[in-house]
């Protein structure tokens, strides 16, 4: 007989699933519900404008918390996490469309901007001391030709990412530096994670595999 992991992921993706399992991580998955855009307009009603940062850990709660309040075993452990690309003060979540992400790269080209992962851990068996924090890394962008956007808008690969690139994909090849951790810009940064482990009472290494 089995037993469920621990670490429960509430998100279906698979840079941060990839980031925990290289970090060998016992974890499972369980995709949230949550609706952003009512979160968002929810908060903006009731705290006013969320900065990009904010925006990103205010996602994350909403997701672990959408997963926690399932039934799952005693001492499970939700994390939930959301990124948000900020560019000149400015949010941007993920494009969805050709159209977007082409005029987004066209932003990005020869820019500079912030990538923040907001991180939520929920202890389902004392879920009034969950806690989160934000990671956030500069992503400085080369210049990057018309013919270039042209290619990578076509390839797919910047819809569903958060700015519309990712750092260990076709975009990599775009990106000239960073500055601070490398997997924020995956998705999840795994040493935020060990802190808000530790902060709940749980080493890290309980929970490899």
């Amino acid at each position: 007989m089995t037993t469920a992991p621990r670490l429960l992921l509430a998100s279906a993706s698979w840079g941060r699933k990839k980031i925990l399992s290289e970090a060998g991580l016992d974890f499972g998955t369980q995709v949230s519900s949550v609706d952003e855009d009512l979160v968002l307009a929810e908060a903006e009603a009731t705290h006013g404008s969320q900065s990009p940062a904010q925006t990103a850990l205010l996602l994350a709660r909403a997701k672990a918390e959408n997963v926690a309040s399932h039934e799952h075993p005693a001492g499970t452990l939700v994390l939930g996490c959301d990124s948000v690309f900020e560019l000149n003060g400015m949010a941007y979540g993920k494009p969805h469309t050709t159209a977007v992400a082409r005029e987004r790269w066209h932003q990005l080209s020869g820019a500079t901007g912030i990538l923040h992962s907001g991180h939520w851990l929920i202890d389902v068996s004392n879920p009034q001391e969950a806690r989160g924090e934000v990671s956030s890394t500069i992503v400085h962008f080369a210049t990057v030709s018309p013919a270039e956007i042209e290619a990578y808008v076509a390839s797919g690969e910047p819809l569903p990412c958060a700015g519309a690139f990712t750092i260990d994909g076709l975009a990599s090849a775009f990106i000239h530096s960073i500055e601070g951790n490398y997997q924020n810009v995956v998705g999840l940064d795994v040493s935020v994670l060990r802190k808000l482990l530790d902060q709940n009472g749980t080493a890290i290494t309980e929970l490899w595999k």
